[in-house]
């Protein structure tokens, strides 16, 4: 399992790395990072990821998650967790999305999404990609049962709710085009930090998924961001925003909350400088005229 995970990362990362970037100076100037996503308007297109169970290392580790992110005046994600959780993440002002497992039981599915509207979250989703366990079955999460969902169950949980509806674990073009079919407010493309072995690179499939997707819905970026020249390079390739998850993991046991502003607002600074060394004075206008694919 471990192998597995370690497998799909390291070609992640190393996709990441192998991406270079021309600079442009004539005519830039300092920019802006602001982005609207689903009505609101956030500092920064760099979002926590939907992390879950870090109650378990450190005090309250979900909601200084949240308030970190309010702090940066960034998008909050969610994962798996009981309502009080979302209640404590909602209580300090962050605009949270939750995303639900998909439970073998709609009727959980559903009931966790009540929970999340109850507690005032920003909007909710579906983590798509964790219904089957690495040995050939259905996947058992913390003891509750995971399957498969088939486009109508998506939209009925689409359906079932007025907030915006984010789809986590697409990795193809197929899965893209049925969100769109279904009335997904937003995907997260993603492989879940290496759940299958040799899955490709999020950024590989990128362009394509956005040739697909195009400006009809937002586009979010998971997996090994930890930069922002990480956050650069998917804006670069289609992306409108991008979430990070395990970078901020340390930064938030050390210091909490100020940790993870202090590494949400760094990563934004950087993504600023390289802006302005690629002088792109708007997110709107990254593109991948400056992205050059290492062959040497």
């Amino acid at each position: 399992m471990g192998k597995e995970r370690q497998d799909s990362n390291q070609i992640t990362r190393e996709y990441f790395d192998s991406l270079m970037i021309e600079m442009r100076h004539i005519d830039s100037e300092i920019p802006s990072t602001k982005i609207r996503l689903f009505g609101q308007e956030f500092s920064m297109p760099i979002a926590t990821a939907a992390l879950s169970h870090l109650n378990g290392q450190t005090e309250d580790g979900m909601a200084k998650m949240a308030e970190g992110a309010r702090m940066a005046d960034a998008l909050c994600f969610s994962g798996m967790g009981e309502a009080e959780e979302i209640q404590a993440m909602c209580a300090t002002g962050a605009k949270v999305i939750k995303i639900v497992k998909p439970h073998a039981d709609n009727e959980k599915v559903f009931a966790k999404i009540r929970e999340a509207e109850e507690a005032g979250a920003f909007g909710v989703g579906m983590d798509i990609d964790h219904a089957f366990s690495w040995n050939g079955e259905y996947d058992n999460v913390v003891g509750l049962p995971m399957r498969p969902k088939s486009l109508e169950e998506m939209r009925s949980f689409v359906e079932s709710t007025k907030l915006p509806f984010v789809v986590k674990g697409v990795l193809s073009v197929q899965d893209a085009r049925k969100c769109l079919e279904i009335g997904a407010a937003g995907i997260i493309v993603s492989h879940h930090h290496g759940i299958m072995s040799s899955a490709v690179p999020p950024l590989y499939l990128l362009p394509k998924i956005k040739e697909v997707v195009g400006d009809r819905i937002p586009i979010f970026v998971d997996c090994c961001v930890e930069s922002g020249m990480d956050a650069f390079k998917a804006l670069a390739l289609g992306a409108d925003a991008v979430c990070v998850g395990r970078a901020i993991m340390e930064p938030l046991k050390e210091k909490g909350a100020e940790g993870v502003c202090e590494k949400l607002t760094g990563m934004n600074q950087e993504l600023k400088a390289v802006m302005e060394r690629t002088a792109f004075t708007k997110l709107s206008k990254i593109d991948s005229s400056v992205i050059h694919k290492r062959d040497f």
